[in-house]
C-alpha cells in the first residue's frame, strides 16, 4: 500500500470536470481520480477549515460513527477496473475493524474529516499513476522512468486520453495545497 495525500482538486475550462489528485507521500507520483462538483466541494470546504451553514453527508456520517463509538482508521483505493476506481473505507470499534464499499470521492470526503491516513493500491498507483512536474513537462518523458504493471488489453489506449486530458487542466481554482 501507497500512503498518499490530497495533493490538489483542479478544474477544466472547458468542460468543468472536476479531477482530484493523490500523491504519494514518499514519491512524486499522483493518481487523478474524477468526481462530481459536490464532492469537489465537500472536500475543499473541510481541507480549507471552512464550515457549511447545515451539515453535509460527510459531516452526519462522522456524528453517526461518533454515536456508535467508531473511528475511521484509514481509506484505501483498492481497485481501477473498466475506468472506475473503487475504494473501501475502513472503521474501527472496540478493537474490530470493518470494511465498507465506497466510491473514492466520498472515501476521500470522510478521510480528511477523519484526519485519517489514504492509502492507495500498489497496482493501482502502477497502472494510473502519472507523474506531475509544476512547469507541466512533457508528461511522456516524466512517465517514461516510471515502471508499470502490464494492462489488460484495451485499458492502455482509454489511460492515454485520460492522461490527454490531465494535461488539458489548466487553472488550479480549487488548489488545496498551501502556498
Amino acid at each position: 500500500m501507497i500512503e498518499a495525500i490530497v495533493d490538489s482538486i483542479r478544474v477544466n475550462l472547458v468542460t468543468q470536470n472536476r479531477v482530484l489528485f493523490l500523491r504519494e507521500v514518499q514519491g512524486d507520483r499522483h493518481l487523478p481520480i474524477w468526481i462530481g462538483e459536490f464532492e469537489a466541494q465537500a472536500i475543499v470546504l473541510e481541507m480549507q477549515g471552512m464550515t457549511p451553514q447545515r451539515p453535509l453527508p460527510y459531516d452526519l456520517m462522522m456524528s453517526m460513527l461518533g454515536e456508535l463509538d467508531a473511528r475511521v482508521a484509514r481509506v484505501v483505493v483498492n481497485d481501477l477496473s473498466h475506468d472506475i476506481y473503487y475504494a473501501r473505507i475502513v472503521l474501527e470499534r472496540s478493537g474490530e475493524f470493518f470494511e465498507i464499499d465506497s466510491r473514492p470521492s466520498d472515501a476521500i470526503a470522510v478521510a480528511v474529516r477523519a484526519r485519517c491516513p489514504i492509502f492507495v493500491d500498489d497496482s493501482v498507483m502502477d497502472r494510473a499513476g502519472v507523474s506531475i512536474t509544476d512547469d507541466e513537462a512533457d508528461e511522456d518523458e516524466a512517465d517514461s522512468s516510471t515502471p508499470r504493471e502490464p494492462m489488460p488489453a484495451g485499458e492502455e489506449e482509454n489511460l492515454t486520453i485520460f492522461r490527454d486530458f490531465i494535461n488539458t487542466l489548466d487553472i488550479d481554482d480549487l488548489d488545496t495545497r498551501s502556498n
